[in-house]
């Protein structure tokens, strides 16, 4: 089995890191949260010459999910994930970018599978165990590849920090446990790739982030 490359593309004002995932052998992967700034994720799929299989959600927030159906649209995909719990957060996308301003595309969606906590997604050999992580967003999801010690924590999990619980659906003590129940008993040697800015490692995170102190 080939290592597993992900490529960042860092899209719309909110920096969000919409994530390529893709075998270097086949070229086939996924797109994970969307968010927006279709074209350009177009462009680089298109330069790399990367055959995409499916667009994944980590959750339904519009930073994460707003270019979704656009690029289904676009590509012909499925969109896949997040949790059944955040359908009312992606049916509301729109007008929470009329609340914030937002000056790029929003559209609501709703995806082609939803996930539950336990099952798995994958493409080519690539398998990802799906964990319910709510806390940040009610359905958020991540992913994780056992073979490689890797995951895709979407904004549960930071370099150094937490994802905010001050938005619709979000609650601090439901993110804190599913750190602990649900991430951090993936492992400390397990690298990361999350929803804004570096990754790390969970380990890292359980010697040094303030808030997992406890955990």
């Amino acid at each position: 089995m080939a290592q597993l490359q992900a490529g960042i593309i860092p899209v719309t004002p909110f920096q969000q890191n919409c994530t390529v995932l893709f075998d270097p052998d086949t070229m086939e992967g996924v797109i994970v949260d969307p968010g927006g700034d279709v074209e350009v994720i177009l462009q680089t799929i298109q330069e790399n010459d990367i055959k995409l299989k499916a667009i994944w959600l980590t959750h339904g927030h519009l930073d994460h999910a707003g270019g979704a159906l656009e690029l289904k649209e676009a590509t012909g995909l499925d969109i896949v994930g997040p949790h059944k719990d955040d359908l009312p957060l992606l049916q509301s996308m729109e007008d929470s970018a009329k609340r914030f301003g937002t000056e790029f595309n929003v559209r609501n969606v709703v995806p082609d599978r939803f996930l539950e906590d336990g099952e798995t997604v994958s493409f080519g050999e690539h398998v990802f165990e799906v964990y319910h992580c709510p806390g940040h967003a009610p359905g958020h999801v991540i992913f994780f590849n056992r073979a490689q010690n890797f995951a895709h924590l979407g904004d549960v999990l930071f370099n150094g920090s937490i994802g905010r619980t001050d938005l619709p659906g979000g609650n601090h003590q439901q993110l804190l446990d599913s750190i602990r129940d649900k991430v951090l008993p993936l492992g400390d040697e397990v690298g990361f790739i999350c929803g804004h800015g570096p990754g790390s490692r969970i380990g890292d995170e359980r010697r040094t982030n303030p808030y997992l102190r406890g955990l």
